[in-house]
């Protein structure tokens, strides 16, 4: 059985496809959360994390719709990690704004995704696919859950039981809790990246490939482009001196003609 390529597509026609209206939708969202936290009104902290909620659902939804009607595009691995990082980076700053989570939290969250989203292009640069741990994916899932909890923000009784539930401080255990799992997560990524280079250092060095021999021919490759450069150049001064000498000669025809130069011709 033969795997047929798909047809190239272009982007404009990918960003109509379903699951990326839904990631669409996802990014439009987060301005109307943004709007909605507020320290005075219940109601408007409410709508915050419901419509945070949804958000997140279409981040599920867009995934499995992409996986099932085989519409995974370049355009979707784009725009799906970036709707996600957006949102959930824009929530958190806006929390440290209205001080429901301290600043320092929200840097150390922050810094860990630049840092694994830069090691993650790295690696695909060199070939490595570093997938979604479980570490990843419970330090997801806490996030979520805590800014879930720090967007309702207010105190309420919980039905049938004589309880109030602070849903800020239950935010805050949670925004915790996902902090150990972002680092854990981390330096798993961070060890996977490092086993994998020194995987393949190994099976180049056993097929002879050294760095020294890497060296010796980035070498070699800058010393040919370095004389390619040098004959353009030459040829571009002896095109642009034969033109020179055309145009006189078309001013004054009787004008002797000069020779090359000493050293021109070989």
């Amino acid at each position: 059985m033969t795997n047929e390529r798909k047809p190239f597509r272009p982007l404009r026609e990918e960003i109509t496809d379903l699951p990326n209206l839904l990631t669409l939708v996802r990014i439009a969202l987060i301005p109307v959360v943004l709007v909605c936290v507020d320290n005075y009104s219940p109601r408007l902290s409410t709508l915050a994390a419901l419509v945070f909620v949804a958000a997140m659902a279409t981040d599920v939804l867009d995934g499995w719709l992409a996986r099932r009607m085989e519409l995974v595009t370049v355009m979707g691995k784009f725009l799906d990690p970036l709707a996600d990082k957006l949102m959930v980076l824009s929530v958190l700053v806006i929390m440290v704004a209205k001080d429901r989570a301290p600043a320092w939290l929200v840097v150390v969250l922050m810094s860990r995704e630049i840092a694994v989203t830069g090691l993650r292009a790295i690696a695909s640069q060199q070939g490595y696919v570093i997938a979604a741990g479980a570490g990843g994916k419970i330090k997801t899932a806490l996030q979520s859950a805590g800014i879930v909890f720090l967007l309702v923000h207010f105190k309420y009784e919980i039905l049938l039981f004589d309880y109030t539930l602070d849903f800020h401080t239950v935010g805050i255990y949670l925004l915790y809790l996902s902090l150990v799992m972002s680092v854990l997560s981390a330096a798993e990524y961070f060890k996977f990246f490092v086993d994998a280079a020194q995987r393949q250092a190994g099976e180049q060095a056993a097929r002879g490939v050294t760095r020294a021999r890497m060296k010796q021919r980035l070498r070699r490759r800058r010393s040919k482009l370095v004389a390619l450069r040098r004959a353009w150049r030459r040829e571009r001064k002896e095109l642009a001196r034969e033109r020179r000498r055309e145009k006189r000669e078309a001013k004054d025809p009787k004008r002797p003609r000069r020779g090359p130069r000493p050293g021109t011709e070989s």
